[in-house]
């Protein structure tokens, strides 16, 4: 099987990777051509053009920003779409808004490309490793086909059902994570407030019910100040407003959602969008003047 990977940013790149280390023929297209070249040493083939990867692969997995990139991809002048190839299969593990992927996914489907979606979860070391999180909306008899295909960059695949229902299950993840880390952030802050050592603080409290994978991944980050990017803050900021769309779309509604975006919106104006998202740490040390790296020094 011939997999075309499109999108080697991040997450992207590492993915690739592991599929190369498993066997897999892999041709790749990126706007950066020395990243191309960097997996073309590891094996890999590059191609110029998503139309050019889809005409010599089976199937092609798309890693890149939101919804705009992956209509361009798929169905843009030189697309996906416009090598007119039946029975090619698109897997596109971006995560994008639900309805965009129902609507690109239809528009292939009228030309005869099955479509999946399969946002993933667990950031750059995750990817690195290969054991990320996976969650396909699509065909049940096209995700049986590819799962070990997926299960080649993660630990956990899991099928959600239609088209865009890998999309839903994303955007879910990413309010529970935003709410998570506001929430480590929000508790750290006050116990340095209250006089107490914040690390101890959460040694104290990870093994009970407060204890989850976003404290014991951001807690220690937070407390090193160390907010070099897993998964950036404009990367979330993206993520929760495909959110709130969706669910302002189907008359729902995200309070905690919808004021997180405010926290993180206004880290991006100070210049911190390009920092992981357990800086929005910053925010809370900044209003109540409190540093929790002074305790580790």
């Amino acid at each position: 099987m011939k997999v075309g990977f499109i999108g080697l940013g991040v997450m992207g790149k590492p993915m690739s990777k592991n599929l190369l280390k498993a066997g897999y023929d892999v041709v790749v297209n990126d706007h950066k051509e020395k990243t191309m070249d960097e997996l073309v040493a590891l094996g890999a083939l590059k191609a110029a053009s998503p139309k050019e990867i889809a005409c010599v692969c089976d199937v092609i997995i798309t890693m890149v920003p939101n919804s705009p990139q992956v209509r361009e991809v798929a169905l843009g002048e030189n697309g996906i779409l416009s090598a007119n190839k039946k029975g090619i299969v698109l897997i596109d593990m971006s995560s994008i808004d639900p309805v965009q992927s129902k609507e690109i996914g239809a528009v292939l489907a009228d030309n005869g490309i099955d479509m999946l979606d399969a946002p993933v979860s667990g950031g750059e070391p995750k990817a690195i490793d290969g054991t990320l999180s996976v969650m396909v909306g699509g065909k049940k008899e096209t995700f049986d086909k590819y799962e070990s295909l997926l299960k080649c960059m993660a630990s956990s695949v899991v099928y959600c059902g239609d088209l865009g229902s890998g999309n839903v299950a994303k955007l879910a993840n990413q309010v529970i994570v935003a709410i998570n880390i506001a929430a480590v952030s929000e508790a750290l802050t006050l116990a340095k407030k209250l006089g107490a050592n914040p690390e101890t603080v959460y040694k104290a409290i990870r093994g009970g019910l407060a204890g989850s994978t976003v404290l014991d991944a951001k807690a220690p980050m937070m407390l090193e100040h160390n907010f070099k990017p897993g998964f950036r803050i404009d990367l979330h900021i993206k993520d929760l407003n495909n959110a709130l769309n969706a669910s302002h779309a189907v008359n729902s509604y995200l309070p905690l959602t919808g004021q997180l975006m405010e926290i993180m919106q206004s880290l991006k104006n100070e210049g911190y969008g390009v920092e992981d998202h357990s800086a929005i740490l910053r925010y809370y040390e900044r209003n109540t003047k409190v540093n929790l790296k002074e305790d580790k020094e």
